[in-house]
């Protein structure tokens, strides 16, 4: 080979790496740019990757402050996993899904086997700035927890307290950070499982990045057209006659807790003419404390027990022992709960929320008409409304309220006997996704994700990417779990 014949090699040999080059550009998927290092989630024995990633408070200016939102990953546990992963959306609104990773991790084994699982601390909620606001304490004593005089100064203080602007703190804000977060750790689209305020939350995201969504699982559906709290009396009303009807339905049932319906109802009227004034020993402590008992603090927190039907079995008989002048199971229950499910939720960003959201589309007469003939009445709905009326307002976009519209698939789970999400607001959100599947469980409450066939389904769903085929044994076999007829248990 003569000499001058090496001169156009060179040229030669950097085209034929170039033109491979761009094409592996063009396909590749983006690159992670956020730091993630590993840590580990109370209880869970997988080691899972966390970070944070700043973003701007005022997303619009891009100036002043920035909200650091907590990140945590868990890999998949395959070599080769699927590029697109699962996005827990937490409920609330005001749950941090960060904070709830360990608890829904033994939940999701199934679909780690294929897919990342991200969690993010919405701004506001779990280690993301959040807005915690807690005018009763958990540990207070039981005088203060039953008080149900409006504590509007402690909201006022929480006000104050803020590093924050709140009004920068609603759910279309808050979708478009997680859109950020999902540049910034790389992935082109994302499947999305929002659960109770968290479906509101993926419906946003799904109308605002269409683009980068694979899939949506909504599990206790809120649409577009729930305004949060309005329908809460209403709705727990339903759960709750369901209860009584399956209680008059089973003979044990009937014979251990005669007329429960009647005699609830004898005392929910005598807690409206005048508060019932009683002594009990502090469930943890033993000390002994006066407490007065109203029929709103009363109605709240039986309320809470109606989320779940397993403690919801336990209704007929603190409602039975109530009636006869025993509160003590009703005190021991309310203060094992107070300090639980509740642990996890920024009060302040419910209000961010729902005074932004929902509060300003809401009347005193819708007030009264969805209230009116409830176990609930008026009152809660509007003390849980009442610090609106100095809660900063934000602003969403037009059209914000319209029913969300698209063609991605989704899965829409319901409760038969949630207490908050029923059935039929999931049948309401169906109406504009059309490739959508809507399964019922029977004898489940307020989310779904504890039944095994729930899980198996979703895991199903998310495989396929469509729900074409998609076929549900959940129905079968679900029943609501047997009533309590005494301390000991539901025994016959």
């Amino acid at each position: 080979m003569k000499p001058y014949e090496f001169r156009w090699w060179p040229a030669l040999l950097w085209v034929l790496l170039w033109l491979p080059a761009c094409k592996r550009g063009a396909e590749a998927e983006p690159v992670r740019t956020l730091a993630l290092t590993p840590c580990r989630l109370e209880g869970v024995g997988r080691q899972a990757l966390c970070g944070t990633l700043e973003v701007w408070e005022d997303r619009v200016a891009k100036q002043g402050r920035k909200v650091p939102l907590k990140v945590v990953v868990v890999p998949a546990l395959a070599s080769s996993p699927r590029p697109d992963p699962l996005v827990l959306l937490a409920g609330g609104p005001g749950q941090g899904a960060a904070k709830l990773a360990r608890h829904v991790m033994p939940l999701l084994e199934r679909i780690q086997r294929q897919r990342d699982l991200v969690f993010v601390d919405q701004r506001g909620t779990g280690d993301s700035g959040p807005l915690k606001c807690e005018p009763v304490p958990p540990d207070a004593p039981l005088t203060a927890q039953f008080d149900d005089t409006f504590p509007e100064q402690a909201f006022r203080d929480c006000l104050k307290g803020y590093d924050a602007d709140v009004r920068l703190y609603t759910t279309p804000i808050a979708m478009d950070d997680l859109d950020e977060v999902r540049q910034a750790l790389g992935y082109q689209t994302l499947n999305l499982w929002g659960v109770s305020y968290g479906t509101r939350a993926a419906l946003v995201y799904l109308r605002q990045h269409p683009e980068h969504v694979r899939s949506v699982i909504l599990d206790g559906v809120a649409p577009m057209s729930l305004l949060l709290p309005l329908y809460v009396a209403r709705d727990s009303q339903r759960s709750l006659d369901l209860l009584f009807a399956s209680c008059e339905a089973d003979a044990v049932c009937t014979k251990r807790y005669p007329n429960l319906r009647g005699r609830f109802q004898e005392l929910l009227a005598r807690l409206l003419r005048e508060p019932l004034k009683t002594r009990v020993d502090h469930p943890l402590s033993g000390a002994p404390e006066d407490v007065t008992l109203t029929h709103a603090g009363v109605t709240a927190a039986l309320r809470g027990l109606l989320y779940s039907p397993e403690a919801a079995a336990m209704l007929p008989l603190i409602i039975d022992r109530a009636t006869q002048g025993d509160w003590r199971p009703f005190v021991a229950i309310h203060a094992n709960m107070s300090g639980g499910y509740d642990s996890n939720l920024a009060q302040g960003l419910f209000l961010s929320v729902v005074c932004t959201e929902d509060a300003p589309l809401i009347s005193d007469a819708a007030i009264t008409r969805e209230s009116k003939d409830t176990w609930m009445g008026e009152r809660a709905l509007r003390d849980m409304l009442r610090p609106c009326d100095f809660w900063p307002r934000g602003r969403v976009p037009e059209g914000y309220r319209d029913p969300v519209t698209s063609d991605v698939p989704v899965l829409l789970l319901s409760g038969e006997l949630d207490p908050v999400t029923p059935p039929a607001w999931a049948e309401d959100a169906q109406k504009t996704l059309p490739h959508s599947l809507h399964v019922v469980l029977p004898g489940v409450g307020h989310g779904t994700s504890s039944i095994g066939c729930a899980r198996a389904l979703m895991a199903d769903f998310l495989q396929r990417g469509s729900v074409d085929g998609l076929e549900s044994k959940c129905g079968q076999g679900l029943v609501r779990p047997p009533f309590f007829t005494s301390f000991a248990g539901p025994v016959p």
